[in-house]
């Protein structure tokens, strides 16, 4: 989805949860629609998700699309006009344990300059989401595994700020992902933005059914302005 104007964008990589078995529809399009409203340019990514009864580890093949995709959008194959140096990743529930892990990757030039998460799985180790957990890894995988994708022991300075929500009472994945992942960052002294909403189901994406909910969408529009990523009267 291109963003209207004149000169370089930041552009933001869409990734949809699903348990990294599916990517929901309505965490994809509806989103880019609503980054290139606010003046950035988005891309959805469709990672490699398991296939249905699948046993085996999916690891690295999302980490691996996701960071060739930042370097794709970094050396202008998307074609739109991209500030390089404002490349961010958003991603919900699975697509949000793929986006925290692809902030804390080491190299620099898949790395993206800006994270959004949005009901995250970010722990598989404490209270992890276990379908999320045996579709990454395969079934019974060690803790070793486990805690080397847990994103919240993966940040460093080098990790980039983030814009980060959940709501309280969120039955598939538990707020303290989310609580998780920005307790790590304020550790290291990268800033980051937390929102916890009482209440509201998993998965709601743009959530235009909750008005409550919804206004994190604004919230993190505020937040890109915040960042320079929007214009202040935008």
């Amino acid at each position: 989805m291109a963003a209207d104007g004149d000169g370089p964008r930041p552009l933001v990589l869409v990734l949809p949860g699903g348990g990294y078995r599916m990517t929901a529809d309505h965490e994809a399009e509806p989103v880019a629609r609503w980054l290139a409203g606010l003046g950035l340019h988005a891309v959805v990514l469709p990672y490699p998700v398991a296939p249905e009864g699948a046993t085996g580890p999916l690891h690295p093949a999302p980490l691996d699309a996701a960071a060739a995709a930042v370097r794709w959008v970094r050396a202008g194959g998307t074609g739109l006009d991209v500030d390089a140096g404002r490349v961010g990743v958003l991603g919900f529930s699975a697509g949000g344990h793929l986006a925290a892990t692809l902030s804390t990757v080491e190299d620099a030039g898949a790395r993206p300059d800006a994270t959004v998460l949005c009901y995250p799985v970010v722990s598989l180790v404490a209270e992890p989401h276990v379908g999320s957990v045996d579709a990454l890894l395969g079934t019974g995988a060690d803790a070793d595994a486990r805690a080397a994708l847990s994103a919240d022991r993966r940040v460093t300075a080098a990790t980039p700020p983030a814009f980060v929500w959940h709501t309280a009472d969120d039955d598939a994945v538990p707020v303290s992902h989310a609580v998780r992942y920005a307790q790590a960052l304020w550790a290291v002294g990268v800033p980051a933005e937390l929102h916890v909403y009482p209440t509201g189901r998993h998965g709601l994406g743009l959530a235009t059914d909750d008005v409550h909910v919804a206004r994190w969408a604004d919230a993190c529009a505020a937040w890109l302005t915040q960042l320079g990523w929007r214009a202040p009267d935008a």
